[in-house]
């Protein structure tokens, strides 16, 4: 049996935390505010958006609506 690895792309993480960052401010939000209304710990945003943590798509989708974007635009970032 051979053993799987896990794939993380540290860039695409820390990329998107930076998206959400931007956004999140732009909106007016505290880590704390988004935190609270998405139901989270606010440690949890701090590590989504400093790429310690790769969030799930479930998040990602919570956060868009709360933030009252659409999720493809916490996804507006480029790849090398």
């Amino acid at each position: 049996m051979s053993k799987r690895t896990y794939y993380k792309d540290e860039q695409g993480i820390a990329a998107f935390g930076s998206k959400l960052r931007e956004i999140r401010l732009k909106k007016g939000y505290s880590q704390e505010r988004l935190a609270n209304e998405a139901g989270l710990p606010p440690s949890q945003i701090s590590r989504i958006e400093t790429g310690a943590i790769n969030t799930s798509l479930s998040h990602i989708c919570l956060i868009a609506r709360i933030l009252k974007v659409k999720p493809k635009e916490l996804m507006d970032f480029t790849l090398d």
